[in-house]
């Protein structure tokens, strides 16, 4: 059995059964071998120690060994070609990134999970390579079918909704696009915007100025950028104004052009702020709107301005709406669990009061 073919016509790894059909427990086995191409990438892909390795026997109760560049993975039939899929996944990222950390591991589980995967899943392992987003810091590249989505959607759409919780890279990757946009001359301004709306404290009775009272709810974005450009880079151009972070009310009455604009945590909107944020789009814009329903912090009684922005665009066919669940949260694996749990008693509770 042969897996991927080289473009010199060699085969870059090859995989073979040598054993078939012995007792795993009630089910038949199989203990199969893969060899893989660079040893330095399957090196990194491994982890210090084979950490790695552990950790995918772990998750699929897997017995793996490893013997200079090959791969022996003995189990339940099932679960060792879901174990292998995972670990192509693995390497493929060790490839492209370099290094390789424990949500890698995740989310090589997670896309591999099932293992007949559709053609549009195909589609997307097929074309992760396009899809990367490079900056000044590093080159970023979906980790989710999800996420190759939101990606594309950016790339083909002038306006975006992301939708789902928390830790699942709506923001991240908005930002990575945004910069690498600028990087590649496409557009001459990002703005990001989240509103500032208040969790328990008035703004009022914060200590410091406006900017110093501000802060703390744009965090996260400038968290992001920093990810993406130097400390120095990110400074200059704040100061500049080819990057601006401001509240949302800092919008009004401006027209912006030849620029990429994120509207993070939009779920706290009203209906008025969303209209206001969406009609200040100009020539040669692209807009990225993310939030999360189910988080709004709004008053009791105030529509969400997303969720009546979503109602209201529903039919414009050049907006792209993309939605994420638990299942794409790309964090620690336990945030997933925390999202699902959280998840599961907001459902009970709404079919109690139903």
């Amino acid at each position: 059995m042969l897996a991927k073919i080289g473009k010199d016509g060699h085969n870059e790894n090859k995989c073979f059964y040598i054993k078939k059909g012995f007792s795993v427990g009630k089910k038949k086995g199989l203990q199969r071998i893969k060899e893989y191409a660079d040893n330095q990438v399957l090196l990194i892909a491994l982890g210090a120690h084979n950490d790695n390795l552990k950790r995918l026997e772990k998750k699929l109760g897997v017995d793996i060994k490893t013997r200079g560049n090959q791969i022996t993975i003995q189990g339940e039939e099932e679960a060792v070609e879901h174990a292998f899929s995972a670990m192509d996944k693995i390497y493929a990222v060790a490839k492209k990134k370099g290094d390789i950390d424990n949500s890698d591991i995740d989310n090589a589980l997670h896309i591999s999970e099932g293992r007949k995967m559709t053609s549009k899943e195909k589609q997307t392992v097929s074309e992760e390579e396009d899809l990367t987003l490079r900056t000044r810091k590093r080159h970023i590249q979906p980790r989710s079918q999800m996420q190759a989505e939101y990606v594309r959607a950016m790339r083909d759409y002038e306006m975006v909704f992301g939708l789902g919780p928390a830790g699942t890279g709506k923001t991240f990757l908005a930002v990575a696009k945004a910069v690498s946009l600028m990087i590649e001359g496409q557009i001459d301004k990002i703005i990001l915007s989240r509103p500032a709306v208040e969790a328990g404290e008035n703004l009022g009775f914060l200590p410091g100025d406006l900017k110093e009272k501000i802060d703390p709810y744009l965090r996260p974005l400038y968290d992001a950028l920093y990810e993406m450009l130097p400390h120095d880079v990110v400074d200059k151009k704040l100061e500049t104004g080819e990057i601006e972070v401001a509240p949302l009310a800092f919008m009004r009455g401006r027209t912006l052009t030849n620029a990429m604009v994120i509207l993070d945590e939009a779920q706290n909107t009203t209906s008025m702020q969303m209209k206001m944020f969406l009609t200040r789009m100009g020539e040669n814009s692209r807009m990225v709107i993310n939030g999360d329903l189910s988080q709004t912090d709004l008053p009791r009684g105030v529509q969400s301005g997303l969720a009546d922005a979503l109602d209201v665009l529903r039919n414009v066919k050049e907006i792209a709406v993309v939605t994420f669940t638990e299942k794409d949260v790309v964090r620690h694996g336990l945030v997933s669990a925390i999202v699902k749990a959280y998840d599961k008693r907001y459902a009970s509770r709404k079919g109690l009061v139903g």
